[in-house]
């Protein structure tokens, strides 16, 4: 028994990340900035210790729905490829070039610095895709599974088919003028 009991404790971790569902009135609360921009620009590269590999992405700002950005702001994520080195943060953000994409900023502590980042990990990406009926915001969350909010909620606003792009920048420009900040 003892043995088995030892045997259990020295298995390997399992890899996992958990999120809370975030609704948007709670994403629009939490978040310093919300844009809408392409990326232009993507660098990987060690922190300062390397320790660990952070990712600079450039992203050309069309819309600033909350906060003060400029025509450009330098979103930095966790993980990233240096050389033969990947690191992979389950549940990340994934902002690919030329891609447009809804974004949720906070400036966080990161390994090794302070930076503008994703808030949330990927619930605080949405991607900009064409739809049947139009562009359509689509949350990074569908993508891994969410803990329920405090409504019991647990797919990402949206859901799979995301929100029409228009309706969703109506409604968080309405949280941002009702005082949800």
């Amino acid at each position: 028994m003892a043995v088995l009991a030892l045997a259990a404790s020295l298995a390997a971790p399992a890899d996992a990340t958990t999120l809370r569902r975030m609704g948007v009135e709670e994403l629009v609360a939490a978040n310093q900035a919300i844009v809408v921009g392409q990326v232009s620009d993507v660098r990987s590269y060690w922190n300062k210790d390397r320790s660990f590999i952070l990712t600079d992405v450039r992203i050309a700002v069309n819309d600033v729905l909350k906060g003060n950005v400029g025509d450009e702001v330098t979103v930095t994520l966790m993980g990233g490829r240096v050389g033969e080195v990947t690191t992979l943060i389950l549940g990340g953000a994934e902002l690919l070039p030329g891609k447009s994409y809804l974004l949720f900023l906070n400036e966080e502590s990161l390994p090794g610095k302070r930076a503008q980042t994703v808030r949330d990990l990927c619930q605080g990406a949405y991607d900009l895709v064409i739809g049947k009926d139009g562009l359509r915001a689509v949350s990074q969350a569908n993508r891994h599974p969410l803990i329920p909010d405090r409504l019991g909620y647990v797919d990402a606003p949206g859901g799979v088919e995301g929100f029409p792009f228009n309706a969703m920048l109506q409604s968080i420009r309405g949280l941002v003028r009702g005082g949800v900040n």
